[in-house]
């Protein structure tokens, strides 16, 4: 059993999004304003007029943590979860795949990492956008199957 993410008028356009490899971040319509995670208002302006764009998928680590303990459903551990600045100008959570090494279990990870997006299809009605190292290291052999 794993731990499903919460789907709602909010964002939908998120996760439509994802399942066909688009990293969407939502857009006041009124105002311009990017927005993470979607609300139904603009924190900017007030409006209620959403929009979204399609992110290039690219970005900076701001903060990470290497998650070892408690067990999490669905999860091999040690898994990294970072606060990830896309180049767009907003923070998303997101797990980076493949920043543990193997051979040492340590993170190979570090404030200013760049990142990329990836997708990881759950199942038909889910598909993850997961991280990866822009440059991947060596030692970092986790594969899309092992997520």
């Amino acid at each position: 059993m794993s731990v499903r993410p919460m789907m709602n008028r909010d964002s939908q356009f998120f996760w439509d999004g994802t399942a066909v490899g688009e990293l969407r971040i939502q857009r006041c319509n009124a105002c311009e304003a990017l927005r993470f995670p979607p609300g139904p208002a603009c924190p900017d302006c007030g409006a209620f007029d959403r929009g979204h764009v399609v992110a290039a998928g690219t970005g900076t680590v701001f903060s990470y943590v290497v998650h070892r303990h408690p067990p999490v459903p669905g999860k091999e551990l040690p898994i990294v979860i970072a606060l990830v600045d896309l180049d767009e100008g907003v923070r998303m959570v997101a797990e980076v795949v493949d920043a543990v090494s193997d051979e040492t279990g340590d993170a190979e990870i570090e404030i200013g990492t760049r990142l990329r997006v990836d997708f990881n299809r759950v199942d038909d009605d889910l598909t993850l956008p997961i991280w990866r190292l822009d440059t991947p290291r060596p030692s970092a052999t986790r594969r899309p199957e092992d997520v």
